[in-house]
């Protein structure tokens, strides 16, 4: 049995993975390789730290350990193939021992930045380019990263398979990037990055309404883009909308991590300094000219976080941005478009858009679907009709403060009509202590 690393060196490893692989990915050019090693270097941290303790150098010791694992491969694939004549020439003996844990002239962050573009590889899809980026980079696993492309667990693994054989066939190992490879691997970066601060802002699994790893990791990196591309309105863009929608963590779990939807959050417990860095950072990018997908995002939140309520929020330049946001086919904008129809239009017109999404095989099982429907339901005065709604959207997320606000929200319902006799069922006692009612469909 492994033994179970506590919560500081669990963020630990974490943090340092990617600097390790990008060390290695450097100086031995074999992606494939380079990540197994890495990944048998944090195995045995997991088995040695718990018993031995935590050395003195985290970083050093994985690296020394992961080049160690990489020089025995080496090895024993050349003396398989005849060719540790060759191997050895490559690379002097005294350098397959480990690599130095901070190569002078070496910049830790910009080799993390670096493997983000080399995951992007032109020989793999674009689906698959993200999805081996979120698994390397991210740390997300097969479920996780399933979820956030609302594929099944088994697709995805599958297309994880192919992406690392395609990297096979393609010769294994990554060149120098130029300015043109970062260029077209760009998009799918910037992609990569908001998939992974998604996961962190809201976990897709777990007991912990968020995971602040990922969302911080996500922040890191784009501002390190940012520095690389200062001009670039999109990698601004995105960093706008990181910092604005994170402005708002604090105020969205309560004291025992149960989740605050947005009509409810303490609003002066938003994250002031960052709204203003999100607003001025957005500024400039809007000034550059045509506004891309992540620039819109970013108004939105940024409108979100202007307003003292869900009242006096400005709904129809929301949905207005919304609509502006329909060319670029995602489901979860059009899903909140739909929501903020609803609060221009009404319930009903918003639970019309919502039916033409469940058409949407990427949508159809999914509890955000279900938990609008059951907000709007709920705001139209259908109120059967929503605890049904809300108990399904329980049903299917894995998140557990997202379920206990789902069944707390259908239980409140529930006791209302009961309380009223419209559906038999004697009213129950107060289920939640602290809960509060919701009227908003949005957390």
């Amino acid at each position: 049995m492994i033994p179970r690393l506590d919560d500081r060196a669990q963020e630990l490893l974490r943090d340092l993975a990617p600097a390790v692989l990008g060390g290695l990915v450097r100086r031995y050019r074999d992606f494939g390789a380079c990540e197994d090693a890495v990944q048998e270097a944090l195995l045995a941290a997991a088995m040695q730290w718990p018993t031995q303790g935590m050395p003195d150098n985290p970083k050093g010791w994985l690296i020394t350990v992961a080049a160690r694992r990489l020089t025995d491969h080496i090895r024993a694939d050349a003396a398989r193939r005849h060719r540790e004549q060759l191997v050895a020439s490559l690379i002097p003996a005294d350098q397959q021992i480990a690599l130095a844990a901070d190569a002078a002239g070496v910049n830790e962050r910009d080799e993390t930045l670096d493997l983000y573009f080399m995951c992007c590889h032109p020989a793999l899809s674009a689906a698959s380019q993200v999805a081996l980026t979120l698994r390397v980079m991210g740390g997300l696993t097969t479920g996780e990263i399933a979820r956030a492309f609302l594929v099944p667990e088994r697709t995805m693994a599958q297309r994880l398979t192919r992406a690392k054989q395609t990297i096979e066939s393609a010769g294994r190992s990554f060149p120098d990037l130029t300015a043109d490879d970062r260029a077209a691997r760009l998009p799918t970066v910037l992609n990569v990055l908001y998939l992974i601060f998604s996961e962190g802002y809201t976990a897709a699994q777990g007991d912990e309404l968020y995971r602040l790893d990922l969302s911080n990791e996500a922040i890191r990196v784009a501002r390190l883009l940012s520095r690389l591309l200062p001009d670039h309105p999109e990698v601004s863009g995105l960093l706008a909308l990181m910092l604005l929608t994170d402005a708002r963590r604090a105020a969205r779990a309560g004291p025992n991590g149960e989740l605050i939807p947005l009509d409810e959050q303490v609003r002066s417990r938003w994250n002031q300094e960052r709204i203003s860095e999100g607003k001025r950072i957005l500024e400039r990018a809007l000034a550059r000219g045509a506004a891309g997908p992540y620039q819109i995002q970013a108004a939105i939140a940024a409108l979100h976080d202007e307003a003292p309520s869900t009242e006096a929020t400005d709904w129809p330049q929301i949905l207005a941005l919304y609509d502006a946001l329909r060319c670029y086919g995602s489901p979860m904008a059009r899903l909140s478009r739909a929501i903020a129809l609803a609060m221009v239009e009404g319930a009903d017109a918003g639970l019309a858009a919502l039916e033409d999404l469940a058409a949407d095989p990427r949508l159809a099982a999914h509890h955000r679907l279900a938990a609008a429907r059951a907000h709007l339901l709920e705001r139209a005065g259908r109120h059967h009709e929503a605890v049904d709604e809300y108990r399904r959207a329980s049903q299917r997320t894995a998140n557990t403060p997202e379920r206990n606000y789902l069944l707390l929200r259908a239980a409140r319902l529930s006791d209302s009509l009961a309380a009223a006799g419209l559906n038999g069922v004697a009213p129950r006692p107060n289920l939640s202590g602290g809960y509060r009612t919701v009227t908003g469909p949005r957390y």
